[in-house]
């Protein structure tokens, strides 16, 4: 799932004024340099996911019995094997 750069703007937009609303932390630096934080940590995140995913496609393409992506038992392997690796990678 790739994001373009304004959504993940967006999105720190959307997650700083969150924070500020519920006022559930304190902050110590300007909103821009938070955004940016979060643009960061959003980014990295997202490069994660994209990472894991196309390791677990080519899992389930190496397969002997191919097995048709959007099967219901596709999508049961693909989150099962998703959820492993994320674990691994310290995100479970």
């Amino acid at each position: 799932m790739r994001l373009s750069d304004d959504k993940i703007s967006h999105l720190t937009h959307v997650v700083l004024k969150g924070l500020i609303e519920k006022k559930a932390l304190t902050f110590l630096a300007e909103d821009s340099a938070i955004r940016r934080e979060i643009k960061r940590i959003l980014v990295k995140e997202l490069k994660l996911a994209e990472s894991i995913d196309e390791s677990i496609r080519k899992k389930l393409q190496s397969y002997s019995k191919k097995i048709p992506e959007g099967t219901s038992e596709w999508e049961v392997l693909y989150h099962k094997f998703f959820q492993e690796e994320s674990a691994k990678k310290g995100r479970g």
